[in-house]
């Protein structure tokens, strides 16, 4: 079954990959993008990285990445000219489907956890076999043709430019810091200032915590491992918490970071480029309220079903 999913798993990074390598090509060819080289490099290295990443030696993707972060450093890694939609189209799309334009992310969802929850094919999976079925349905639906299937996928993809490797690079430093052992030195410098032992305090503060590093790294599944190994365990689990309800309630208030921070690119920083908003802070001060509101009931969640 491993090499199953493993076979799966290597065919949905290579789609990844081809829709990298595919923003790349329409990068190139965009004549108005005055860094139109470096975000073609840019593109076509991840493209390399993701659909060939188990064969190639780690030392080259490493090196792939440092030259990516080179370039975004020296702003060599640009948008561009994306294609226009045409307001009348999406009007009329928009009127004919009514509330059925949802139905494809509601597949995407429900696919990915009926396959997680009922089969052994695993999460990664399962969100992949579900994105693909979303898409045929999103076709199906719209009757939209292959050239303009083409047109707005590598729309989307060119959009979210630099941030969209944001997500791998932020999980890959959650598991740099587990590893030195970061979550044990946290451990160590908040027992000198906060005491074991009170309950709601232990509570407040993992998930305050979850919440700012969450905002910090962009990536609540970084902060999980941190945060929890330093926080968590010594203070709300070691007290008597059910692992279970921590380990679930605190994953949540991460998220409650995820709506407030620029970090987490594919959540707060596309909706902008896709919406073509003048304010780029425009989503995250939408959810921000909403962020607050949610942390305070996780806290309350967390205080009375855990212990």
């Amino acid at each position: 079954m491993q090499n199953t999913i493993n076979f799966l798993l290597a065919i949905l990074y290579a789609l990844i990959g081809l829709c990298m390598a595919v923003a790349g090509i329409e990068t190139l060819r965009d004549k108005t993008n005055k860094a139109r080289i470096g975000t073609t490099v840019f593109w076509f290295f991840l493209a390399i990285i993701f659909a060939f990443g188990d064969w190639i030696p780690a030392v080259v993707s490493g090196a792939m990445v440092l030259i990516i972060g080179i370039l975004a450093l020296f702003k060599q890694i640009q948008v561009g000219s994306l294609p226009k939609l045409d307001p009348k189209t999406a009007q009329e799309g928009a009127k004919r489907l009514g509330a059925k334009v949802f139905l494809p992310s509601i597949v995407l969802a429900l696919t990915s956890i009926l396959i997680a929850q009922f089969t052994p094919l695993g999460g990664q999976v399962g969100i992949g076999i579900g994105a693909v079925v979303s898409l045929i349905l999103a076709i199906s639906l719209t009757k939209a043709p292959t050239k303009q299937v083409f047109k707005d996928s590598q729309r989307m993809v060119r959009s979210v430019g630099a941030p969209g490797v944001l997500p791998q690079l932020l999980a890959m430093l959650g598991v740099v810091f587990t590893t030195c052992g970061v979550g044990k030195l946290t451990a160590n410098m908040i027992s000198h200032v906060f005491p074991a032992g009170n309950h709601f305090l232990g509570v407040a503060l993992y998930c305050i915590a979850m919440a700012l590093f969450t905002y910090i790294m962009g990536n609540a599944f970084a902060a999980f491992a941190v945060i929890t190994a330093a926080i968590g365990i010594p203070f709300v689990i070691a007290q008597g918490a059910n692992p279970v309800v921590v380990a679930a309630i605190g994953m949540t208030s991460g998220y409650c970071g995820t709506l407030v921070t620029p970090m987490a690119a594919n959540f707060n920083t596309l909706p902008v480029a896709l919406l073509e908003m003048k304010d780029q802070m425009g989503v995250i001060k939408q959810q921000a309220p909403i962020a607050v509101i949610l942390l305070v009931v996780q806290i309350g969640l967390m205080y009375f079903l855990a212990f």
